[in-house]
């Protein structure tokens, strides 16, 4: 039980502060709250007054209410930055952003470019890229782990599944950065806008192409050709291309990116995997688990409502702590480290929970599990060179740079 001192102290809490995520300090934090404050509200933040949830059981159930706890754009969206504010003068709308039943049609037919039978076929192209990049990359030599492997990786499958032109992939990463950065939404919100524009230009022409050809197995033929997407105005069109090309790169990019940052901190876990490949499926999990690439998703109160003893007032804006769910101790033992052979790890909230759980989790996990048995059968040993640079972002937790050296086999 908190002293009446140290609840003052934790009172004033505001989670969201950006500092912490780069320094990492936010599990600190979270750790804090959930021992003391589980369920917090903060008055007084750069976004506004807001709820925190931290456990990893209170998540869930808030999640399970889209009746109650909104994730309606109109409402604010998804982000503790109100839509209003992160898009500025443009409309998007999304399906991530809405909630049953206008929701639920328009994500049935995204699903089919992520079945099983989906991943069976884009599984040959996404380990064939990752043996050449991996035996492209130095030995014996510093370099920079998400420059030289999770961006490109993750760049070549976003072109891959939108059947984007090859030589301008480039720009899908581009865009998705200048979607989800908090500084250029703040600091350069007309560069920012630029880069959308640029975006919205290009799927259009793409859409033009496609919607007066036959339908193709990738992505975006299969929304212009389908009864719930096809019809989508242009403000619709741009919020799902957003959606889709940020999902695409935040879960995987940053979730690989911490590839080489766990197995340096815990090399056995790393000599675990490399005497049992069966472990692979489960590492990914874990993975994404510790990593946790988005760090929170926001719901909006729809009218009033008590849970656990706190009352929600119409409007209350309510964060939902990913990156604290992933470290609940009532859920995780020892969830700070990383555990390859964790028996829960698939338990963890990255992908998030209910109607809204990430469409594409099945390719995210393929992709890093692909990765990581590619470098099993290369037996790589690495170690850092430095610190790592994380994100100064509340909602996508990225990591920018991992300095990591090879060692020769």
């Amino acid at each position: 039980m908190a002293t009446q001192l140290d609840q003052k102290v934790t009172d004033a809490i505001d989670p969201s502060v950006r500092e912490r995520f780069v320094d990492g300090s936010v599990h600190d934090v979270m750790r804090q709250l959930r021992k003391e404050a589980p369920i917090h509200h903060c008055a007084d933040s750069p976004y506004g007054p807001y709820w925190s949830i931290t456990k990893h059981r209170d998540i869930i159930e808030i999640e399970a209410l889209p009746a109650i706890f909104s994730s309606e754009g109109a409402r604010g969206g998804i982000s503790i930055l109100d839509q209003s504010a992160a898009i500025d003068q443009m409309s998007m709308e999304t399906f991530i952003a809405m909630d049953p039943p206008r929701h639920t049609a328009k994500r049935r037919t995204v699903s089919p470019a992520f079945t099983p039978s989906e991943m069976t076929r884009l599984s040959d192209e996404i380990r064939q890229r990752t043996s050449d990049l991996l035996d492209e990359l130095p030995r014996n030599e510093e370099f920079n782990w998400v420059e030289r492997v999770s961006v490109p990786l993750t760049t070549d499958m976003l072109a891959i599944l939108f059947n984007y032109p090859w030589e301008e992939r480039h720009k899908l990463i581009t865009w998705s950065d200048a979607i989800t950065s908090f500084d250029m939404i703040e600091n350069l919100p007309e560069e920012r806008m630029a880069l959308i524009f640029e975006m919205v230009t290009a799927f259009h022409q793409l859409w033009d192409l496609r919607s007066k050809s036959e339908q193709t197995p990738d992505l975006l033929s299969m929304m212009i050709h389908s009864d719930a997407l096809g019809k989508m105005d242009a403000q619709e069109f741009l919020g799902n291309m957003a959606l889709l090309i940020v999902g695409g790169n935040d879960t995987t990019r940053n979730s690989m990116s911490a590839i080489p940052v766990a197995f340096s901190q815990y090399p056995d876990e790393w000599a675990k995997i490399q005497n049992d490949e069966s472990l692979l499926p489960n590492a990914a999990s874990e993975v994404i688990r510790w990593q946790t690439p988005v760090a929170h998703m926001r719901r909006t109160v729809v009218a009033d409502a008590e849970f656990h003893g706190h009352k929600f007032r119409e409007g209350d804006k309510i964060i939902l702590w990913y990156i604290s769910a992933n470290r609940d101790e009532a859920v995780f033992d020892n969830a700070d480290k990383f555990i390859a052979d964790r028996e829960n790890a698939r338990r963890h909230l990255s992908f998030g929970y209910g109607v809204h759980r990430c469409v594409g989790a099945r390719l995210a996990e393929l992709q890093i599990q692909i990765l990581l048995s590619e470098m099993v059968k290369r037996k790589m040993s690495f170690e850092l060179e430095g610190d790592i640079v994380r994100a100064n972002n509340p909602f996508v937790h990225g990591i920018l740079n991992v300095p990591a050296r090879i060692g020769s086999n």
